[in-house]
């Protein structure tokens, strides 16, 4: 990269991150000047295949400090932007925020890992299958991904129609397991989103209400939220491949599974939370409950991962129709990658932002040249 133009960038990157004596929450965002030439080289060579009106909001952490860049694609150039409190829907990091609520409750005595689904559910699944809120949040319920009659639907909004009333009649005539409970990890929007409702159930809250009482309110993201009016005039329009605008996802009775909304500020605070030792839920909420192999394993919703080089990430991506976004975060060595994108999650392109993510956990350990720790 040329110097000048490199200098030019970290001037932006400055304007853009304000202060880096700042505090904006209980979290303490306290935000860092410059990046390195590595991780913008790395960030555009990764956004020079998206479309024009593409957009991409980047947190990097290091050393508990935060570094805020975004990029956008306008008339075949990229463009540094202001863009840290941008909008945009987060997929299924969504479920990292259900698997804390859970963690919430466990804390707090109010519900047990063992304890099975159904004596929240106020009725039983068929074949009187019994499932555990341990296996929905570790993704070893035996659940299919999706409904049988969602994958059916078109995906400009699979979920919208898929309320509390299809739901119980799905799980009472209709489930087909693909696994005997607690035997194998397989991921399933299906087991989190009803994670979620079951909690619902049990607070007598909405998925929304038990969000910004538990963890919203407490790290001041007070721009998150699963109700898209609200966020409207902040919202980054998604984008297919062809740089086209699409649809929205409602997420119904499955929100716990992918409906949050939210910027790369609010969940930077909520990443630096995780580098408390003493705030025992987010603690319990990354601990490993389902070992998959020797390198990977499952929280309370969070990927635990071992890299080659002996590294621990905490990990999940997320995608919707028109979003892509992916959480890293090396709790042990306080550092972290966010990016939300309005890139959709079902075309080509979301692979250069699930590429970005470790890669760029990569550089700041200095050994760019390995593989994406099996991500």
């Amino acid at each position: 990269m040329n110097k000048c133009l490199l200098i030019l960038f970290l001037v932006v990157a400055i304007q853009s991150c304000g202060s880096s004596e700042t505090k904006t929450s209980k979290s303490q965002v306290i935000v860092a000047k410059t990046l390195t030439e590595a991780q913008y080289e790395l960030i555009l060579d990764k956004v020079k295949a998206l479309p024009n009106q593409a957009e991409l909001a980047i947190a990097i952490i290091e050393n508990g400090k935060v570094n805020f860049v975004g990029v956008k694609r306008e008339q075949d150039s990229t463009v540094l932007i202001q863009n840290q409190d941008r909008i945009f829907e987060i997929g299924s990091i969504t479920k990292v925020f259900t698997g804390t609520l859970l963690a919430n409750y466990l804390v707090e005595g109010e519900v047990n890992l063992e304890d099975q689904i159904d004596k929240y559910l106020g009725y039983s699944l068929k074949e009187d299958v019994k499932i555990t809120l341990k296996q929905l949040a570790t993704h070893s319920s035996g659940l299919p991904r999706v409904p049988a009659n969602l994958e059916a639907l078109s995906l400009e909004n699979p979920y919208k129609d898929f309320g509390e009333k299809e739901l119980k009649t799905y799980l009472t005539q209709e489930l087909i397991m693909m696994h005997q409970p607690g035997e194998v990890s397989d991921y399933s929007n299906l087991g989190v989103g009803m994670l979620g409702y079951v909690l619902s159930n049990k607070a007598q809250m909405t998925y929304e209400e038990m969000l910004q009482k538990e963890i919203f309110s407490k790290f001041e993201m007070n721009a998150s939220t699963t109700i898209r009016s609200k966020v409207e005039d902040k919202l980054v329009k998604g984008l297919n491949d062809e740089g086209e605008e699409v649809s929205n996802w409602d997420m119904s009775v499955l929100m716990g599974a992918g409906g949050i909304l939210s910027s790369v500020n609010d969940l930077s605070k909520f990443a630096l939370a995780q580098f408390d030792s003493s705030n025992q839920a987010l603690v319990l909420s990354r601990t490993a409950f389902f070992k998959v192999n020797e390198s990977y394993s499952m929280a309370l919703c969070w990927s635990v991962i071992q890299t080659e080089s002996g590294e621990e990430w905490n990990w999940h991506n997320g995608g919707t129709g028109g979003y892509t976004s992916s959480m890293i975060l090396d709790v042990g060595q306080k550092k972290g990658v966010i990016i939300l994108s309005n890139i959709t999650a079902l075309g080509k392109l979301t692979q250069k932002i699930n590429e970005l993510g470790p890669e760029l956990m990569d550089v700041m350990a200095g050994d760019s040249g390995k593989e994406n720790a099996g991500i």
